[in-house]
Parts: C-alpha cells; sequence; structure tokens
C-alpha cells in the first residue's frame, strides 16, 4: 500500500503557484472514438486564496498544471491558455474572506481551428505535408520576436531550430502515405491537418506539456514494438460503472476510398465474411491521397482493422490517490497520452473475457477533495494496427512473451 496525496503546481504566465488549493477540478483531453480528429483538450479549476491573495490572472495567459508523481518529481498534466476567469465570494466573516478564481483553459489545437491557411501544399507524405501546416502556425519567425527580446533572455543552449518554437511537438515524417497537392484556398489549419491525417489513418494529438503532435498509420505499433504494454489491474478501479461496449456501429465491411484530384478516383475494399455476418456496413471516404497504390491499401487497411466490432471500453476510472494503486501503475497513469498501450488485467470475466489489450484514445480528470480520479476511454489493438506476418515479427520475440489469450484470429501483433 502506498500513500498519496495530490501536491499541485499551476503555472501561470510564467508564474509558480505551489501554496494553492485546488478544487473541482475537470478536464478532457483525446477523442472518444477513433474515426474523428481529437478536439482541444479543455481545463476547469478553482482556485481558493484562503489569505486574501490575488491572483492576477488574465485571457490567453499560457497555463501548465502539474502533479508531484511518487518520486517527488513534478509532471505535466495540461498545457493551454486561459479563456475564462471568474472571480468570485465564496465565504466572509470576522476572520476574513475566502476568493475564489474559476478559471478555463483550452489546449493548443484550439489554436489551429482559429488560423486560416491559405497557401499551396506540395505532393508530398503525410508527415510532410502535416510538419509544414503545423509550423506555419506554431514555428516562430523574425517578425514574430518581440522588439524588446534581447540574447539575455534565451538559454545558452538554444537552437535555431527551437528558438521560438510556439507549440511544435513531434510530428512523424516523412509519414506513410502520399497526399495530393493542394491549391491555395482558406481554410483552417485544423480542417486541412485532420483531412490529410484521417486519409492516412494518423491522428493529431496534444502532449501534456500543450505541444501539437502527429502520429502516422504505423506510430502506435512502433511504439508498442519498441515499450510494450503499461500494465494495469482492473482491481485497482472503481467497479460501479465500469463498462465496455461492442457496437454495430464500429463495423466497416465495405468501404470506397475516393482519391486524387477531386477525389475524382476510387478504390474498394469488401470484406464478405463479414458481410455475411452483420450485413453491409459500407462508408465512403474522400482522401487526399495522391496514389491509387496507396488508396487501395488504405481501403484494406480499414476493412481489415473494421470488419468485426470488439469490445470498446465506454468508461473506466481509476482512484490515483487509492492507497491500493502502487506507484509503478500510479507513475504509468499520471503520464498517460494519447496511444498509450495498455493491459487491463482482472476484469469481471462478462468484460472483454477477464483481460483487455488497446490504446487510450481520451481521458478525463477530476478531483474530490483530496482525492484525484481519472476516466479513460481505450479502443482494441486491432482498431489501430494490422496483422504481422511472420517475416515481420521481431527476431527477439518467444512463445512465453505472447498474451495467453491471443488467438489466430486476432493475432495483431504478438508483443
Amino acid at each position: 500500500m502506498t500513500v498519496f496525496s495530490p501536491v499541485w503546481k499551476l503555472t501561470v504566465n510564467g508564474t509558480n503557484y505551489t501554496n494553492v488549493t485546488i478544487a473541482n477540478l475537470s478536464h478532457g483531453s483525446g477523442r472518444t472514438n477513433i474515426y474523428t480528429q481529437p478536439a482541444a483538450s479543455y481545463i476547469q479549476a478553482q482556485i481558493i486564496a484562503l489569505n486574501g491573495q490575488t491572483y492576477n490572472f488574465a485571457i490567453n495567459d499560457g497555463l501548465t498544471l502539474q502533479i508531484k508523481n511518487s518520486s517527488g518529481t513534478y509532471v505535466s498534466l495540461f498545457g493551454g491558455n486561459i479563456t475564462d476567469i471568474t472571480t468570485e465570494v465564496g465565504a466572509t466573516g470576522s476572520a476574513g474572506t475566502e476568493i475564489r478564481y474559476t478559471i478555463v483553459a483550452l489546449g493548443s489545437l484550439a489554436k489551429l481551428t482559429k488560423q486560416i491557411y491559405n497557401s499551396t501544399l506540395s505532393q508530398d507524405e503525410d508527415g510532410n505535408q502535416i510538419n509544414i501546416l503545423l509550423s506555419s502556425v506554431l514555428s516562430g519567425k523574425w517578425t514574430d520576436i518581440p522588439a524588446a527580446s534581447t540574447w539575455s533572455g534565451y538559454s545558452v543552449t538554444e537552437t535555431w531550430a527551437n528558438a521560438l518554437n510556439l507549440g511544435l511537438g513531434e510530428i512523424d515524417t516523412p509519414g506513410i502515405y502520399t497526399m495530393e497537392n493542394r491549391a491555395a484556398s482558406p481554410d483552417t489549419v485544423y480542417n486541412i491537418a485532420g483531412l490529410i491525417a484521417n486519409s492516412a489513418f494518423g491522428y493529431l494529438y496534444e502532449d501534456n506539456q500543450g505541444n501539437i503532435g502527429y502520429a502516422d498509420a504505423d506510430h502506435r505499433q512502433t511504439y508498442l514494438l519498441a515499450n510494450g504494454y503499461i500494465d494495469l489491474t482492473a482491481n485497482n478501479a472503481l467497479g460501479s460503472g465500469l463498462r465496455a461496449t461492442t457496437r454495430s456501429g464500429d463495423i466497416r465491411n465495405d468501404v470506397y476510398v475516393n482519391y486524387g484530384n477531386n477525389y475524382g478516383s476510387q478504390k474498394i475494399a469488401t470484406s464478405a465474411a463479414s458481410i455475411a455476418l452483420y450485413g453491409y456496413k459500407s462508408e465512403s471516404l474522400n482522401t487526399t491521397l495522391h496514389d491509387a497504390a496507396d488508396a487501395q491499401a488504405v481501403a484494406d487497411r480499414y476493412v481489415n482493422q473494421r470488419a468485426y466490432p470488439y469490445p470498446v471500453f465506454d468508461s473506466i476510472t481509476f482512484p490515483i490517490t487509492s492507497p491500493e494503486l502502487s506507484n509503478a501503475s500510479r507513475d504509468s497513469l499520471l503520464g498517460i497520452f494519447m496511444g498509450m498501450p495498455v493491459n487491463i488485467q482482472n476484469l469481471p470475466v462478462q468484460i472483454s473475457g477477464g483481460q483487455f489489450e488497446g490504446y487510450v484514445e481520451g481521458w478525463r480528470w477530476s478531483t474530490r477533495y483530496k482525492e484525484l480520479f481519472l476516466t479513460i476511454n481505450v479502443s482494441p489493438v486491432s482498431f489501430s494496427q494490422f496483422s504481422m506476418r511472420w517475416n515481420t515479427v521481431p527476431v527477439g520475440e518467444s512463445w512465453n512473451t505472447i498474451s495467453a489469450i491471443l488467438t489466430w484470429e486476432n493475432a495483431t501483433i504478438v508483443a
């Protein structure tokens, strides 16, 4: 058993607040399903000034929220910018007045919905095109540098590449699929990048520091091969409300991929076996794919991954402050990220047969007095990656590393 109490650090506009009371924390990040790009994360928190402090928070101030992990190191839970501030009197009397500041902040993906891109994009891989798009918003230019800036304001280890990074995170370049060129036409950076990502089985994401990244179609499988699953036990989760849902709406067994100039060409993939079981579940996708071979590969991948339904966690909640939670599991959950591979064991046998392997799609933080909770939704591994062939299995793989519940039908990955 390990006792854990939240120790917070709130940073607003470069000022650290470590001796603050944070109440009524509400947070959301990621996405609820694999068919959409994630929306901007958000956080709402109430800062209580018990000693009459005045906090000079302002709209657009940068905000990060951190918490100490089990080793006493601060880790980030959120990074973004303040959009709303409410100041109210909580209680007053002869002993003094309690002031409550309620702040709302949005994550960095919100920037992309407010920025118009009206330039061309050359034919290129998905990661390269998205890197150009995001750099247009998140990488500074000479004209962006404040006139009063001096050399002393920069770290001695700073490089030109990062000297004015405004939130550009890890981008998988060059990417997997070749995208069509784009003529100059005004649209938001979010819409353009989202269409490219959807076309290429990739996704945009925010990291916990507030940077925007892009994961290509092979990102998750590559990470899983290198790092393996985070093992969690449902014995540490809240039992009430624990649920997994299998949806007919997740099935795709007849897919039309439109590609090329003005979506003028088409490729089709079909699963006769799935149709025989579940009936036609068709979808037509407009993509910016350039090549016929890529369009067919995307259509095949779509059907191979979605022809059969799998249980999806609508909700599983871990009480982070529970003494039953090990330090290793707690620290892993504090470092949660979109696409984190998890192996959830000790589930009721009625839910996923008692064990579930998948990827984190979205999560929510919430608080009660001296308590912190994390609620996650997870998609099955089969929704994100292809089955591996014998000649692509890592040479170091051995039988004793393979999940005991793995079947040939579902052998998407063996690590």
